[in-house]
């Protein structure tokens, strides 16, 4: 039964300043958290609940995350076989390709964003998943540029729901503690494919009948992609009140233990005046250089590499197992990184710092390096693969440290608009008439990785800034009271956002 005027009238009193927007408009899950308010349940039963919701939802992500990896890196492997001519993209055609599937990125995020808040989570990324599995299956159909770039955009256009879409289930399934290390456990499938991928590529390699080779490439993940859309059409819930693999008891345990993270579970209601939040919020524009910065180097390690290991001297199915290790170093670097953030929960602008710093030394020494110095610059491009562990834990800032659904949704946007941003200017500094060395996109890679540093660190500082002078404010002077620490999860399930409800803390 929905909650009655009188609950309503209950919590207005409430220290936390509520608008009336955000009153009437409360939590998708409001009604079972507000009808089991202070449900007793033991910390085993809370474990249990938590085991189900790990062995149904971290599979689906993990496998999705990877398959969207190598599907949108599929032109990485099929360059090395042929894919390059067999589609005539021309003079400077391949770098556009990579800039081309970004740009469908870019004009899917506010579709993805608004569709995400509004329809069911579950059906809407299993019919995207789905789609695109069916667009990479026909890309080699693909014979002249134009239409190539189309097949890329459209592409980019549906998988650009992948990654807003995840960082907002994590904030609906997991505490703000447990979410880095279950981002990490998906998002290191980024080092997975790339292992994968080059094994994929290798084994593709030795195929000497049929289609032509870099046409295979596509099929495979094309196909696999489309299997898993159904997979997520049939198993993944839309909210953790409808999840069938859930009892009764244990859809209230999922959201009470949500609500604690004082940002609700979901809201299906855009509010306008979170967005205008989220456009003078100084965390929106650091989130968005972060992803800027962070991305113009991706080029270098998912459209470029094969070219790049080539340029070193090494074959054509050396291109392909010499993958490996850069896929090595970014899998144990994430859960590794996971790790340490989940046991040290105020680490995370501190992983994000040192990876970088790993990066920016190896950007370095592929600017400094002679050409010469074949297995120099190779540990150098191995190193610049913890710039996975960096842009992660962005995520995890998104997911964790803004509330109100609007909010966060639009943010995520901007990060991921940041994200496009980089991934569109990345390919344009390999140019054709610096190959093999690619002094340019060296240089880039290195302005890229300092530009994101300095935003982190200023990232940090305004947001242990804030946190000190609430932590003043507050009754006690130092931390927050029973009493404000209830009113702060109720102003988390009224949909408040995270500069409105005074009680709510960043994690650094």
């Amino acid at each position: 039964m929905p909650s009655s005027d009188k609950d309503i009238e209950v919590i207005q009193p409430l220290p936390t300043v509520l608008s009336s927007e955000a009153s009437s408009q409360l939590d998708d899950t409001y009604e079972a958290y507000k009808n089991n308010q202070g449900l007793g349940y033991e910390a085993a039963e809370a474990k249990k609940t938590l085991r189900k919701i790990d062995a149904r939802i971290i599979p689906i992500l993990f496998f999705t995350y990877l398959l969207q990896y190598l599907d949108k890196n599929g032109i990485n492997y099929a360059s090395a076989f042929g894919f390059i001519e067999g589609t005539n993209l021309g003079k400077n055609g391949y770098q556009w390709l990579g800039s081309i599937f970004y740009f469908g990125y870019l004009v899917g995020q506010i579709p993805a964003g608004y569709l995400l808040q509004r329809l069911p989570m579950g059906k809407f990324l299993g019919c995207c998943t789905f789609g695109w599995g069916i667009i990479l299956m026909t890309t080699p159909a693909c014979h002249n540029f134009a239409g190539t770039a189309a097949n890329r955009f459209l592409l980019g256009f549906l998988e650009s729901t992948v990654n807003p879409g995840f960082v907002l289930i994590m904030s609906m399934w997991y505490t703000s503690a447990e979410q880095p290390l279950r981002l990490e456990v998906y998002y290191c499938t980024n080092g997975i494919a790339t292992m994968f991928g080059g094994l994929i590529g290798y084994a593709v390699g030795h195929i000497t009948t049929g289609l032509p080779r870099w046409m295979y490439v596509f099929l495979i993940f094309g196909s696999a992609s489309t299997l898993m859309g159904i997979i997520i059409l049939l198993f993944l819930p839309d909210l953790p009140t409808t999840a069938n693999f859930l009892s009764a008891r244990e859809q209230v345990i999922a959201v009470e233990r949500v609500a604690g993270n004082r940002q609700g579970v979901k809201n299906k209601h855009f509010k306008a005046y979170q967005a205008w939040q989220t456009l003078y919020d100084p965390k929106t524009w650091l989130l968005f250089i972060m992803a800027t910065g962070a991305q113009i180097p991706n080029s270098a390690l998912t459209s470029f590499s094969s070219l790049i290991i080539k340029s070193f001297g090494v074959d054509t199915l050396g291109t392909q197992y010499l993958q490996i290790p850069g896929g090595a170093v970014q899998f144990v670097s994430l859960l590794a990184g996971g790790f340490i953030c989940t046991r040290y929960p105020n680490s995370r602008c501190i992983v994000m710092s040192v990876a970088n710093i790993i990066c920016i030394v190896g950007a370095g020494l592929l600017v400094g390096l002679p050409s010469h110095n074949k297995w120099g610059r190779l540990v150098a491009l191995w190193m610049c693969y913890f710039q996975g562990l960096g842009f992660s834990m962005s995520l995890t800032i998104v997911s964790s440290n803004i509330a109100g659904y609007t909010k966060k949704q639009l943010t995520g946007a901007a990060l991921f608009t940041g994200y496009c941003v980089g991934n569109i200017i990345g390919p344009q500094t390999f140019k054709n008439n610096e190959k093999p060395g690619y002094r340019s996109a060296y240089v880039a890679m290195l302005i890229g990785y300092s530009i994101k540093l300095v935003a982190v660190l200023l990232l940090f500082a305004h947001m242990w800034s804030v946190n000190k002078k609430r932590d003043r404010e507050s009754a006690s002077g130092i931390h927050l009271t029973d009493e404000e620490e209830k009113a702060a999860v109720e102003a988390g399930m009224h949909d408040v956002t995270e500069i409105d409800n005074k009680g709510f803390r960043y994690i650094l």
